[in-house]
This record gives structure tokens, sequence and C-alpha cells, in this order.
């Protein structure tokens, strides 16, 4: 993918960058060619974004020739509203007064080039504001009063309105910024489709490890991706792509789903998407859902602070207690008597209002289907660890234990599991899910729907070696597929 800087002058961008082409506003809004041109970010530094200018033409006009521009239309209107500190995620206002800590005035003015700032102190802070509205150059002006330091105005800056003394900043952090993007002379001729994969390298317990990471991205380059792994600093870029892969443990109060929700609201094909994140994060909402669609799970009780007497007593013990946003065994404790169950019930209940108590049905192992798009894609037993009621056992000094796993052909698995595991992913939703069931002979129940599932080199793909990565990635090309059929009518 080309990149092209847009100005309302071919003065006000003096520097040559390689990869890099730049046009006047004019020529990009009126040149077929331009119009035509296809796989193209547009770096937008008109003077003005004000409505129906010609800087905000060039933005609107490339989302619908299919460009990806910076800042989006979207952003533009967003920044319009960005007058207040209400607009600002909890993260971001949290970085504000830490980054102005020590400013000895009562005010600031901070500009924000490509998501840097010129004082390194600010970097973090300037990388957040960009990631939470993504254009080129911004200007944030703060105020001391009280006791914190607020915003008092926020949007975009003119490319004329860049003091002297920051050009030279300036045009390093632009270069910066395209060098990110893969250049277009290496890009390989068969690639139809941008995809990220999010990771997070220090994640300690991530989805796929880093040979899957690899498979992943060779099966999605043989049906014609371009691939690249981007962290949580790269929010400011996911509109730039066509499908968002998240490989990173999601949870709802997250950037993980922060970056789920922006690439679905930009038209990107998502897995995990947001609303699976929200689904399959919540124990409490999957009981429900479990419940509503009469699909087998162990007996449950919705637990609160009104019936945690009674909810102990008609479980029987030991049960089992599950925070809403437990993960990895995390958050999943078994209790053996009444005074315990009241003891734990409230210490969760204290972080949540509504928690999950369940029935213990103890089983040599738990089965695991990995269900995409509504089909049984894999399947496992994990077993228990070594003298421990879970599959993985977590000792007070961090050091974790798991049992052994056998990884099965779908095909051999017992048909009320995988008829099971497929209601219970389709009740989620038709992305990739990986679903937890016990069995009792004939029965199987549900234990939980996981909406970012395992999926490691050396276990989950022991049956199905390569074509396991290649059919997540066939699920990403059917979708994109789709998106422009849909947009060609």
């Amino acid at each position: 993918m080309s990149g092209i800087v847009v100005v309302d002058q071919r003065s006000d961008w003096p520097v040559s960058i390689p990869g890099i082409e730049v046009v006047t506003a004019w020529d990009y809004l009126t040149h077929e060619d331009l119009t035509r041109a296809r796989k193209v970010r547009i770096y937008n530094l008109c003077r003005s974004f004000g409505y129906q200018t010609t800087g905000y033409y060039v933005s609107l006009l490339a989302g619908a020739r299919d460009h990806k521009p910076l800042p989006e239309i979207t952003t533009i209107q967003d920044l319009k509203l960005a007058e207040s500190p209400r607009i600002l995620n909890d993260e971001v206002e949290e970085l504000i007064q830490q980054s102005l800590a020590r400013i000895g005035s009562a005010e600031y003015v901070m500009n924000v080039y490509f998501g840097r700032s010129m004082a390194k102190r600010h970097e973090r802070l300037a990388r957040a504001l960009f990631n939470q509205f993504p254009a080129p150059l911004l200007q944030a002006k703060f105020s001391y009063r009280g006791d914190e330091w607020r915003v008092d105005t926020f949007g975009p800056i003119a490319l004329g309105e860049v003091p002297a003394a920051h050009h030279e900043f300036l045009y390093e952090a632009a270069q910066d910024y395209f060098a990110r993007r893969r250049a277009p002379s290496v890009r390989r001729d068969s690639s139809r489709y941008d995809l990220a994969i999010l990771v997070n390298e220090d994640e300690q317990e991530p989805p796929s490890n880093a040979r899957a990471l690899r498979m992943f991205e060779r099966a999605a380059e043989d049906l014609g991706f371009e691939v690249e792994f981007i962290d949580k600093s790269d929010y400011g870029h996911v509109a730039e792509f066509d499908a968002l892969f998240i490989r990173e443990t999601t949870a709802v109060n997250h950037h993980t789903y922060r970056f789920a929700r922006r690439a679905a609201r930009e038209g990107l094909v998502v897995v995990d998407d947001p609303l699976s994140i929200l689904r399959a994060a919540n124990k409490v909402f999957l009981a429900q859902l479990m419940e509503r669609h009469r699909i087998p799970q162990p007996k449950t009780v919705l637990l609160h602070s009104r019936n945690v007497k009674q909810a102990g007593r008609e479980l029987g013990f030991p049960c089992v207690l599950k925070q809403p946003d437990s993960q990895f065994s995390k958050g999943v404790i078994k209790v053996e008597t009444e005074a315990e169950f009241r003891r734990e019930a409230a210490d969760m209940l204290e972080r949540s209002d509504l928690i999950i108590a369940q029935s213990y049905e103890p089983t040599d192992y738990d089965w695991r289907v990995g269900v995409l798009d509504g089909v049984p894609l894999y399947a496992c037993r994990y077993y228990m660890a070594k003298d421990h009621w879970q599959v993985v056992k977590r000792a007070g000094n961090g050091a974790i234990v798991e049992g052994g796993h056998e990884t099965l052909d779908v095909k051999d698995v017992p048909a009320a599991v995988l008829n099971v595991a497929v209601q219970a992913a389709r009740a989620v939703g038709s992305g990739l899910y990986g679903v937890d069931l016990k069995q009792f002979g004939k029965v199987v129940k549900v234990i939980e729907v996981n909406d970012n599932p395992n999926v490691d080199h050396g276990v989950e793909d022991l049956v199905l070696k390569d074509t396991l990565y290649r059919k997540v990635m066939e699920y990403f090309i059917k979708r994109l597929e789709q998106r422009t059929r849909e947009q060609a009518r």
C-alpha cells in the first residue's frame, strides 16, 4: 500500500520521503488517476478540516474510494467534540496527571506530531492522545485547576501553525511514522489485503506461541495477505488495514477491546469481534445465555449479596465460585464448606455485584472444541494438573503446572460433544471460539466459551497442522470477499 501526503500547496511539505508522494488537495479530489488509485494511504495535512472544506473532503472522499485516510472523517467529527476532558478515556486522564505533574506553570500547550512530542517526558501521553484521536497534527492546551490538570482545548492544528523551530522534529516524526508501513517495493504482487495481528510480546500466557504466530503469518501470505504484527501502541494505524486478528488475551476494560471496537467501526473484518469479547468475557452473561438457549451446563446460580446463604445450601459442597471476568483458571475457586463459601463470595462481590456459583462436577479432563464460523475446527482433551481439580495449577510463588493434552481429529470426537460445542459457540457469535465442556457418559455440559482460544503450535495443531492456520485465514478471506460483494451492490 502506497502513501500520499495531501497538502493545500505543494510548498507546504518541502521534504522528500522515500515511498511517499506529495500532492495538493485539489489534485487528489479531482484527478482521475488519484480517484481510481487502489491500496493507498492518505495523510491529510490540509490547513483546515472545517465542514465542507477541501481538507474535510479529502478525508471524506478517501473513505468513499476505499483509501485509508489519516485522519478519518469520523476522527475529524470526534475532534469537534473534543473540547472537554470527558471525551478522554481513564487511561489518558491518568497519563495527563502523571506527565504534567512536574510542570511549574498553571498552563501548558503540547503539540503532537504523528503521535510524538518534542518533550521526551510526554511521549507516552502524546501516543495515547494520538491513539484515541488519530490525526497527524494535534494540539492540547491544559490548565491546572483545583488539584488536577484539565484539558481546555484539544484538536487538530494546521500545518502552517507548526512553529518553525518544530519543523525538523515534525519531518522526523513523519518519516518514522511512514517507515512503520511497509514500503510498496517489498509488497508481493499477489497481496490482496492487509492483515494486522495484534500481539503482546511481554504476555506470559499468550493465546498463540511464537511458532503458531509464524504459521498464521505464512498461511495468510499464501492466501494473498500482507501481514503486519502490531501492538497496543499501533491503535492509530488500525484503520489502515483490511482485517484485524487479535492474538493477545482479550478483556473488556482493556486496549484489546478498544482495538476490536475501532476496527469493527471502520469496517475491518475482526477476530475477536467486540461483541464476542463482551459476551464471552463475562461468565454471568454466558451462564444466562446458555440457560436461555437450553444448552446444558453445571447447575448454576447467579450469586449476589442477597442470596449467598441459600445459594450455598442449594448447590451443596464442594462447589465452584467464578468471577465474571475470570480467565485461564484465574478467579475460579473451589470451596469446601459453607463458611468458606460465604467468605470467598463476599470477597468476589466486592469487585462485581454479580458472580457465578456452580456445582462441582469433577472429570479427568475437559474437552476443548475450537469452533470457527459455526463449524468444529479442532478438538483437544486437556487433563487436570497433577493433584489438582483444574487443568492449570497456580502456586503462590507464581509457578504454573499444567496437565497433559491430547489432540483428536474432529471426526473422532463424540457427536454429543461436537453438537453442544457448536450450539454454545453459535449462541455467542460466528467467529473463532474455544468451547470448554465436561462429559459424563452421554451427558455433555458447557463450562465456558472463550472468544480468544489458544491456538498453539504443538498442541491444537497436532492433527490439522498447517491446515488449521489456513482455515482461520480462509475465514478472513471469505468475510472480506463477502464485504466486497456487498459494497459493489
